[in-house]
C-alpha cells in the first residue's frame, strides 16, 4: 500500500486542513503535540462551557488561513508590476514554493510556547521573558531543527521564527520588505491569519455570534498593496496587505468582530476574575511564582498539572494557593462591584483605580482585586484598492471602522461576603470617588 503524501484533518471552522509528510513531523513533534493540552481561552469553559477548544487546532486553522492569503495575495494576476518589482522572490517558482512552505511552517509553530492557559499565566514568567521567546527558542531546538533540514525545501529555523513572531516581536532581526509582508499574514492587526482564526474559532466553541464574519470573501478580496499617498507623489517602495473596494464591507465586519468578542466574550468580568484568581494560584504554587523558561522544563507544564494541582489545593486547607485554588474550583470567585461607566472618564482617566483606593480605606485590600488595562483599539488603518485604481484609507472610506469604540477593561472585584456592602458604598459614593473627593 502506498505511503499518503497528504493527510487531511477534520476541522469545524476550515472543515479540512491538510498537511504533506514533512509537515507531519511537525505536528506529531512533542512541542507541538502539547498544544493539544493547551486551553486557548483558559478558564473561559467556567463561564461559556463550549470553550474548551485547545491551541492545537486554533494553530492548524492558522496554518490553513496562512496558506490561503499567500495563495490570494501573491497570485501573479492578483498583483501589479510594483509590487513584483519590490518582491521578486514571490515570482520565482523555487523561491516562492521555499516562503510558501515557511509561513506555513511559521503560521503552524507560532504558538508553541505558550503557558498553560494560555495568555492568562503570561505575568507568570520572568521579567524580559514572552511565550513568543520560547516559541523562538523551540523552533530553533535540535529536535526541529532536524526536521527542518529534511524538508523539501530545506528551512532555514530563523526564517519560521521571524515569520511566526514579526517585528513586534523579533526585534533583534532587521526585517526585510518580504519578511514584514509574511509576517503580516500571520501575526499582523488587521488581516492576520492568528486573528482570523482566534475570532472565528471562539466564537464557535463559545457559542456566540460575535465572532463571525464572511472570511471567504474577506481572504479573497485580500491584496498586497502600498499605503495610501501621502500627497508627495511617486511609487510607494512600502507594501502592506490591503483588500479590493469589494471586500470592504467584509473587512468592517472582521473589525466589528473583533469588538464585540473583545467587549462581549475576553473581557467579561467573570472571565476575568477567574483569570485573577489563576493568577493568585499560580503565585502561591509555582516556585518562586515563574514558571520555567526553558525548552525542556516547558514543554512538561500543560493545563493537565495545573488544573490537578488547583483540585488538590482547593481540597487541602494549608496548602500554597488553598484559597484561590478553591474558589475556582468551587466556584466561589470574588463579585464584580464597580465596572467603568463612560461618564466616569469624563472626571478622572482611570476610575476603577479611584474606586478600589477608596473600598481599600473601607475594606481590607485582601478581599478586593483591581483588574485594569489599556484599551484595545477600535479602528485600524489599512489601503483600500478602489475600482479606478486609487489606494484609500479604510479610516477615510468607512465610518464603520473609522469610528469603532475602543473595548475596555476597567473592573474592581470584591470578596463575595462583602461584595453588597462594597456596590453600595461605590453607588452611594460614586461622583465623590471618581471626581476624587473628600468622602
Amino acid at each position: 500500500m502506498a505511503v499518503k503524501a497528504f493527510h487531511e484533518i477534520r476541522d469545524p471552522i476550515h472543515v479540512f486542513v491538510r498537511l504533506d509528510s514533512d509537515e507531519r513531523l511537525v505536528l506529531d513533534s512533542q512541542p507541538f503535540q502539547r498544544l493539544r493540552h493547551i486551553n486557548q481561552l483558559a478558564l473561559t469553559y467556567l463561564v461559556y462551557p463550549g470553550a474548551t477548544h485547545k491551541r492545537f487546532e486554533h494553530s492548524l486553522g492558522v496554518m490553513e488561513l496562512a496558506s490561503r492569503i499567500f495563495d490570494i495575495t501573491t497570485d501573479p494576476n492578483n498583483t501589479n508590476d510594483n509590487t513584483k518589482r519590490l518582491l521578486p522572490e514571490l515570482f520565482n517558482s523555487e523561491k516562492r514554493a521555499y516562503w510558501r512552505k515557511a509561513i506555513r511552517m511559521a503560521a503552524l509553530c507560532h504558538d508553541m510556547g505558550h503557558l498553560p492557559f494560555s495568555h492568562a499565566a503570561e505575568d507568570m514568567l520572568p521579567p524580559d521573558s514572552s511565550h513568543e521567546q520560547i516559541t523562538a527558542q523551540i523552533i530553533q531546538s535540535s529536535d526541529l531543527a532536524a526536521i527542518w533540514e529534511r524538508m523539501t525545501p530545506p528551512l532555514r529555523p530563523a526564517d519560521v521564527v521571524n515569520l511566526a513572531l514579526g517585528p513586534k516581536e523579533a526585534k533583534k532581526h532587521v526585517f526585510s520588505l518580504l519578511e514584514g509582508l509574511l509576517s503580516e499574514i500571520i501575526v499582523g492587526d488587521a488581516f492576520g491569519a492568528d486573528r482570523m482564526d482566534y475570532l472565528l474559532r471562539d466564537s464557535y466553541h463559545a457559542g456566540v455570534a460575535y465572532g463571525r464574519f464572511d472570511h471567504y470573501r474577506l481572504v479573497d478580496t485580500l491584496r498586497i498593496l502600498p499605503p495610501p499617498p501621502s500627497g508627495e507623489g511617486g511609487q510607494s517602495e512600502e507594501l502592506q496587505l490591503g483588500v479590493e473596494h469589494g471586500g470592504i464591507h467584509s473587512a468592517e465586519a472582521l473589525n466589528l468582530a473583533r469588538y464585540f468578542m473583545y467587549s462581549q466574550l475576553y473581557f467579561h468580568p467573570v472571565r476575568r476574575i477567574y483569570n485573577i484568581h489563576l493568577m493568585d494560584f499560580l503565585r502561591a504554587w509555582l516556585p518562586g511564582g515563574k514558571f520555567a523558561t526553558s525548552p525542556v522544563q516547558h514543554l512538561l507544564q500543560t493545563d493537565n498539572e495545573i488544573t490537578a494541582a488547583i483540585a488538590h489545593a482547593a481540597r487541602t486547607p494549608g496548602v500554597p494557593g488553598h484559597e484561590p485554588a478553591r474558589r475556582i474550583a468551587n466556584r466561589q470567585h470574588f463579585k464584580l462591584v464597580y465596572e467603568q461607566n463612560p461618564d466616569d472618564v469624563k472626571g478622572n482617566s482611570k476610575p476603577a483605580e479611584a474606586v478600589y483606593r477608596a473600598l481599600c480605606k473601607k475594606f481590607d485590600s485582601k478581599q478586593l482585586r483591581l483588574d485594569s488595562k489599556p484599551a484595545k483599539p477600535g479602528s485600524l488603518d489599512f489601503p483600500v484598492l478602489m475600482h479606478d485604481g486609487r489606494i484609500i484609507s479604510s479610516l477615510a472610506i468607512s465610518n464603520i471602522i473609522q469610528n469603532l469604540p475602543s473595548a475596555v477593561v476597567d473592573f474592581v472585584f470584591a470578596e463575595p461576603a462583602i461584595a453588597p456592602a462594597a456596590r453600595d458604598f461605590v453607588q452611594k459614593n460614586r461622583s465623590s470617588i471618581i471626581n476624587q473627593q473628600e468622602i
